[in-house]
């Protein structure tokens, strides 16, 4: 689009004579006589730059300075006074209110097609930069995007690789990955949590959630696919895979702490046994002293292991899982997480 100057003047020689200036430029000249004129025709159309006369009646040019700088649609267009103002005052005054420049009449016209000029050079320099801008942020995404699904594919192999022996389907994996983002997408929506739960949390509870086991790689067939009750020592075993999977993870972190879902995914594999009333392990934490990813994450995680057989049960119904749940509200689980979680049943991926 052809660029367009603004031309605000009272005294219709001087106007006629700066749209002259300005169309020998090759530029679309726009004279309007007050500054009611020049609200309207920035509405109509925004200028790329305004020329303006000081001594105007009713709102002078000061006035209309400080409107358009206020305006954040219009506070980038630049504004040239041009007046027969040409005391330092003036000046000063124009240059405190956001003119970009100050030309004196009567001004020389080889003078004025300069300062237009430069500030249509400068104009066109921002806009190329900013374009350049946006071209590099979408570059960044574009790459961002690449590597977090990369990252994605690469935790989806690790997962069914540890789950493989439990959950030959990988339904496990994909349900506590959708479920936990949910979860805590609807979470976002409750005055009690959403403070917690940014967009950001939402997207790294997705990727975090299926490396909640991943130290149960190193637990033996014996104890993991045992069809019997576990003994004490076998539960002590059993209980380290927490542990063992949050340190796995966390000499990962070391060497990406760029990578906000593995601070998570470490929180959640050390966590994700805590329960609501300090019963839990491997710290015995209570309430939110439990981290809030950690506790999204163990109601959709039992709800889920509940409806599914095992090799030491068959599985639960729906509905019998969410009598579970409830009884559990306020002693496994956050009663207010629940509350949420039974107004979405709906929405949970189910086997």
């Amino acid at each position: 689009m052809k660029t367009n100057i603004l031309i605000v003047d009272d005294v219709l020689t001087s106007l006629a004579l700066m749209s002259d200036i300005v169309k020998s430029e090759g530029y679309i000249a726009r004279p309007v006589q007050n500054v009611k004129q020049a609200m309207e025709a920035i509405d109509a159309l925004l200028p790329d730059l305004i020329l303006s006369d000081v001594s105007m009646p009713d709102i002078d040019g000061y006035e209309f300075c400080e409107m358009v700088k206020s305006n954040p649609k219009t506070a980038d267009i630049p504004l040239i006074f041009v007046s027969a103002l040409n005391d330092v005052n003036s000046r000063k005054k124009g240059y405190n209110v956001g003119a970009v420049d100050f030309i004196v009449k009567p001004f020389d016209f080889d003078e004025v097609r300069l300062r237009i000029n430069t500030q249509i050079k400068n104009l066109v320099m921002q806009r190329e930069l900013e374009e350049y801008n946006k071209r590099l942020h979408r570059m960044m995404n574009t790459q961002i995007a690449k590597i977090t699904d990369d990252q994605r594919y690469l935790i989806y192999g690790l997962v069914r690789l540890a789950e493989s022996r439990e959950d030959p389907t990988g339904t496990h994996m994909i349900n506590v990955s959708a479920n936990s983002a949910f979860l805590a997408q609807s979470l976002q929506l409750s005055p009690e949590y959403e403070k917690y739960i940014s967009n950001n949390f939402i997207d790294d509870i997705g990727l975090a959630a299926p490396l909640h086991d991943i130290g149960s790689l190193t637990i033996s067939d014996r104890i993991l696919l045992k069809r019997g009750k576990l003994t004490p020592d076998e539960m002590t075993v059993m209980r380290t895979h927490a542990e063992i999977g949050a340190r796995t993870l966390t000499e990962v972190y070391r060497h990406n702490e760029f990578s906000r879902y593995l601070g998570m995914a470490i929180d959640i594999a050390y966590y994700h046994h805590e329960k609501w009333d300090g019963s839990g392990y491997p710290k015995g934490l209570k309430g939110k002293g439990i981290p809030m990813s950690a506790r999204i994450f163990s109601l959709v995680d039992v709800y889920d292991t509940l409806t599914r057989d095992k090799c030491y049960r068959d599985a639960y119904t729906h509905d019998e899982a969410i009598e579970i749940i409830k009884e559990e509200s306020g002693k496994s689980f956050d009663p207010g997480i629940v509350d949420i979680f039974m107004k979405i049943l709906s929405g949970i991926r189910r086997n």
